[in-house]
């Protein structure tokens, strides 16, 4: 399989073996992980197809997750994703009291002034480090894997590999306290949350950060923290996802189709509140968070539906997952409101369904200030530029706008750019009128994302460890 590497990843020189070997003796991987099936959402894929895949590498990952509790809105059951688990590998559950996962507004806010960790990040911590390092005793793995957020996990699997002796490697599916999109108290509350990320990973054996640009900036803004232990892996798509025929959206509309989650009801907020964030460093200078959500699209879409009304009966908006009051809300006050269709959380099969068969998908991400890059590219971006579709990116400088530039199915403006969106969209519905050919799909370069081939890129990491 040829693999295109990539040109800013700072490991892009460890080539992908033509084939999956198989390393005799098995080794076993003692593997952390919150978000893991039956959960579904996006953090929960990263870790599923590792531990799908890593058996094919010659690693046994053992795994420690969380007992499902009442569902949230960024947990949602997915048994598609649970039946995806190998029946070989052995899954252990900790329990979390409920009450952990709602504290009261007053304690949460008390805690998060005084930097303390949240009750639900301590009693993480501690179950984890109690059952893990029975599992450790017990099993004998040769190395921690612990797949971050909650980011206590990072302390726990140090504890572990305190009393064990056993190596640890951190992966990182957000860029914790670099991560540009995250709120702070204050911005010397971000400092502090820097200061707990460095303390945090100084042990780990290799540091695992899932875009070029987090791996980057990690080595860049933590130079004590060797770079030889800091990779670049990125997320990814499975392939067995994508075989068999594209099932058509029935109704026969120009569908344009969005999964997972909007970021409305942060951004509506930090809006409002743009002074008082800005006068406390609560965020990035420059970030605009809005953007990441359906909020500028609405407003392309209703001048479209000025300029040609008959698109109502021709055009549809389908979002598949999760919304929030918020993102519903400006939906119901919007004149494009007759466009949308919400299908709410779907499992991952039935998501991709969507996704494989819309005529235009729709990729937003936060607004950045000049000169900087997003640390992050939204899990759906893979998926997105497996299915071949067109994409129309509302991306920021970043990898995620080089990936989807790169796979030639990207149809790219900056973000909150209404009349580029509204471009866009005509633009892609009249070729859909007139049956006009796809974009030219770099399926080469798009294959370097596929799970198969991160995960033994994973095991060449993995295998390095001493």
């Amino acid at each position: 399989m040829n693999a295109s590497p990539l040109a800013s990843d700072p490991q892009a020189s460890r080539a992908i073996p033509a084939t999956v070997p198989t390393p005799t003796p098995v080794k076993k991987v003692l593997f952390i992980a919150y978000h893991f099936p039956p959960a579904g959402g996006g953090g929960v894929q990263r870790s599923l197809k590792f531990v799908k895949y890593l058996p094919e590498c010659g690693f046994d990952p053992i795994v420690l997750t969380a007992k499902p509790n009442k569902e949230h809105r960024w947990t949602p059951t997915d048994q598609a994703l649970a039946d995806e688990v190998p029946a070989s590998v052995k899954v252990h559950q900790v329990e979390l009291p409920e009450e952990v996962h709602v504290p009261g507004k007053l304690e949460r806010a008390a805690r998060e002034l005084l930097g303390m960790r949240s009750r639900f990040g301590r009693t993480w911590m501690d179950l984890v480090i109690e059952e893990g390092t029975k599992i450790a005793q017990r099993e004998k793995p040769e190395m921690i894997f612990v797949t971050l957020s909650p980011f206590e996990g990072a302390d726990a699997a140090a504890e572990i590999s305190r009393r064990t002796g056993i190596p640890w490697v951190a992966d990182l599916r957000d860029p914790w306290a670099l991560d540009e999109f995250q709120l702070h108290r204050t911005g010397f509350h971000r400092s502090l949350e820097k200061m707990q990320m460095e303390r945090s990973l100084r042990s780990a054996s290799l540091i695992i950060m899932n875009t070029p640009e987090s791996a980057r900036r990690l080595g860049k803004t933590f130079p004590r923290l060797k770079a030889n232990t800091i990779v670049s892996l990125t997320n990814g798509y499975d392939a067995s996802d994508f075989t068999g025929e594209v099932e058509a959206i029935p109704g026969g509309k120009f569908s344009i189709v969005h999964s997972g989650y909007f970021h409305a009801e942060s951004g509506l907020v930090e809006q409002k509140r743009r002074t008082q964030y800005k006068l406390l460093g609560r965020t990035v200078a420059g970030v605009e968070r809005l953007p990441r959500s359906h909020y500028y699209l609405l407003q392309a879409l209703e001048q479209w539906i000025k300029d040609d009304p008959a698109i109502v009966n021709d055009v549809r908006m389908r979002c598949v997952g999760v919304l929030s009051k918020s993102d519903q809300a400006l939906i119901d006050a919007s004149p494009a409101k007759p466009l949308f269709d919400c299908a709410g959380y779907l499992n991952h099969t039935e998501c991709l369904r969507y996704v494989r068969a819309a005529d235009l998908l729709f990729l937003p991400l936060h607004k950045m200030p000049a000169g900087m890059k997003a640390g992050i590219v939204p899990g759906k971006a893979y998926e997105y530029m497996a299915s071949g579709r067109p994409i129309l990116a509302t991306l920021p400088a970043s990898d995620a706008r080089d990936f989807v530039s790169q796979a030639g199915t990207g149809v790219l403006c900056e973000p909150g750019d209404v009349a580029g969106m509204l471009a866009a969209l005509k633009d892609q519905y009249k070729k859909w009128k007139s049956g006009a050919a796809r974009p030219d799909w770099n399926e080469d370069f798009v294959r370097q994302f596929e799970r198969k081939n991160l995960t033994m890129k994973l095991a060449s990491f993995l295998r390095d460890i001493r």
